[in-house]
């Protein structure tokens, strides 16, 4: 492609720019590659124009560095030129480094292949293609869901077809402008040291990327549509996990304009659930969420729920499930009581009139609240069922509930929680520990796994298995939030809060960076009242990484501090204990580790706002 513009007079312009700090100097010096390197010739006219144009902010937004891959692969802004964003140059870079290590396990021809998806964003069938193209022209078979689908199910499909790799394009519950590509190994799990280190060096210096064409890789049989065979095993696979029970629920779902109707309604009705209203305000497929609070669609953020449980109310449901864009993460709420039978039924079989009060007032979950459920149901029943034993395990990470470890404990398992956040380290232990004593993983920020069917957190399941419980409290007369209850009486009461301070561009990253070294060598001495005990910092212990907690002067009160591996933010996971033999009255001790966390928050603000 020609390049049309007077290179001498847009490189000078580059270099008074930078003179005066209009951009930083990483900028500059990545802007200077794309507009002299061959391998950027295509992009040269476009970032000529910026700089004529003097769009210095968005120049510098999408050059000061290179879009790192995080917890799960490289996500950010989409924006047509610059290496700190996605387009088509970060993504088809993304898959012609992995083509090319894949390339170097020298794998048998006929186990060259790669699974791809795709989920509602703007662009991700577009990227899903040039990654398809990129991989059939380096030798791949490319095994295609031809329609919006899970991340889960791609995880699925890679292990169903045996591909050497795959790749999703979602960016979970990011804003609408957000994109990613996301990268498999041949377990289904995202790719983990030292696959991911590698194959960045190899994307870093990939000069060419091959590419086919993809109507014709189609054509020829090099790409294969798959969809409604997968979708039928993948449903079949998450309703496997499926326990005995009651089924009398009304279930109001929502996708959030994403795909989760087509992962998770299949399985509710295989499960034996008749009554389920998929939420029409969200029903529709759109990468632009447009009746999602502020546009964004995260099972996380309890105003999400607020349109529903009008809804609920109104119809009398039994409880809400909502899945993020691509289904990997599941959000609940319920109401906080139900219209009670007479005494004499309410202590013997539930009057089965009950339902939920109209009138009561309806609350959400939080992941690590969610956690705790599934984790006491999965083990409740495969107790019941006589198949539990002390060499089956839980999974969990360290910024989730410690909760998670006493439920195991009470049943007798094991729990691994020594890992960071990502679900690919909880794939990571599955596969080291063995699969086939495996109950139950979680992760803080909604994500769950029941089952071997997938190597990442599986909305559909989790959906499944949260309705089996709801529907099993509601048979004997209660919420899930009086469930809930009954096992902070049994466990103490774990209450935990997310902060998350956003620290956006190349200043911003400055400042997460001097934050975590201040943490790591002035922490504060007190937080909340509380004396700040000791400080771990995962920089100098295993595993290894970019985190610090901090213990505080009561036992299992800490805070955890990070920078998110896929946002431009620091997150704070803060942390309080009360132990069972302690609690005297619940609603008491809930408001007073409110207003400790609370307490927290403000301190943490206060010192994050001094980076």
């Amino acid at each position: 492609m020609s390049v049309h513009f007077d290179a001498a007079t847009t490189l000078l312009q580059l270099d008074l720019a930078a003179t005066a700090k209009k951009v930083t100097p990483a900028a500059a010096a990545n802007i200077k590659t794309w507009l002299t390197e061959p391998r950027y010739s295509e992009y040269a006219a476009q970032v000529a124009q910026h700089i004529t144009a003097g769009k210095w902010k968005e120049l510098d937004d999408a050059f000061w560095t290179i879009i790192p891959f995080g917890t799960g692969g490289r996500r950010g802004k989409m924006y047509p030129i610059g290496c700190n964003v996605i387009n088509d140059r970060t993504i088809g870079e993304s898959a012609q480094g992995l083509a090319t290590y894949v390339l170097e396990q020298n794998l048998p021809k006929d186990e060259l292949s790669c699974a791809i998806a795709y989920d509602t964003r703007h662009n991700s069938r577009h990227f899903a293609e040039l990654c398809a193209s990129i991989m059939v022209a380096n030798g791949f078979k490319v095994y295609f869901l031809d329609d919006y689908r899970s991340t889960p199910e791609l995880s699925f499909l890679v292990r169903f077809k045996k591909c050497a790799c795959g790749i999703m394009v979602p960016a979970s519950h990011n804003p609408p402008r957000d994109n990613a590509v996301n990268v498999y190994w041949s377990s289904g799990a995202q790719v983990v040291p030292p696959h991911d280190k590698t194959i960045v060096e190899r994307v870093m210096s990939t000069a060419e990327i091959k590419k086919a064409d993809f109507q014709a890789a189609v054509k020829e049989g090099k790409v294969v549509f798959c969809t409604e065979k997968v979708d039928a095993a993948f449903t079949k696979a998450v309703a496997s996990q499926a326990f005995p029970g009651s089924r009398d629920l009304k279930i109001i779902f929502s996708p959030l304009h994403g795909v989760g109707e087509s992962a998770v309604c299949p399985a509710l009705a295989v499960d034996g659930f008749k009554d389920v209203e998929v939420f029409a305000p969200h029903r529709e497929r759109s990468g632009d969420f447009p009746n999602g609070p502020g546009h964004v669609s995260n099972p996380e953020n309890p105003a999400v729920f607020d349109a529903p449980i009008t809804r609920a109310q109104e119809t009398g449901a039994d409880v809400i499930l909502a899945t993020d864009p691509d289904c990997d993460r599941m959000g609940c709420a319920a109401p906080l009581s139900v219209r009670r039978g007479s005494p004499a039924v309410r202590h013997g079989s539930p009057d089965p009139a009950e339902t939920p009060d109209r009138r009561s007032p309806w609350a959400t979950f939080t992941g690590n609240q969610l956690g705790a459920l599934l984790a006491d149901y999965v083990c409740e029943q495969r107790k019941k069922a006589g198949s539990l034993t002390k060499e089956h395990y839980l999974v969990t990470t360290l910024v989730t509930t410690q909760m998670i470890r006493r439920i195991g404990d009470s049943y007798g398992v094991k729990t691994f929680d020594n890992l960071h956040v990502g679900f690919k380290w909880i794939a990571q232990q599955i596969d080291a520990a063995g699969p086939e004593k495996f109950l139950f993983g979680t992760e803080e920020s909604h994500g769950f796994l029941v089952g071997t069917h997938v190597r990442d957190k599986d909305a559909a399941v989790a959906c499944m298995l949260m309705a089996e419980l709801a529907a099993q409290v509601k048979a004997s007369g209660k919420t899930l939030h009086e469930k809930l209850d009954s096992l902070y009486w049994q466990h103490g009461y774990h209450g935990e809060q997310l902060l998350n301070v956003t620290m956006t561009g190349s200043a911003g990253m400055a400042r997460m960076q001097t934050l975590m070294q201040n943490f790591r060598t002035s922490p504060p001495t007190s937080l909340g009242g509380l004396a700040v005990k000791q400080v771990r910092d995962y920089a100098n212990l295993t595993p290894k990484g970019d985190m610090v907690i901090l213990d505080l002067a009561e036992s299992d009160n800490y805070i955890a501090v990070r920078p998110s591996g896929t946002e431009p933010k620091v997150k704070f996971y803060m942390f309080t204990y009360v132990p069972a033999e302690q609690l005297a009255n619940l609603g008491q001790t809930k408001q007073a580790m409110k207003e400790r966390l609370a307490k927290f928050e403000g301190d943490l603000k206060a010192y994050a706002e001094r980076a």
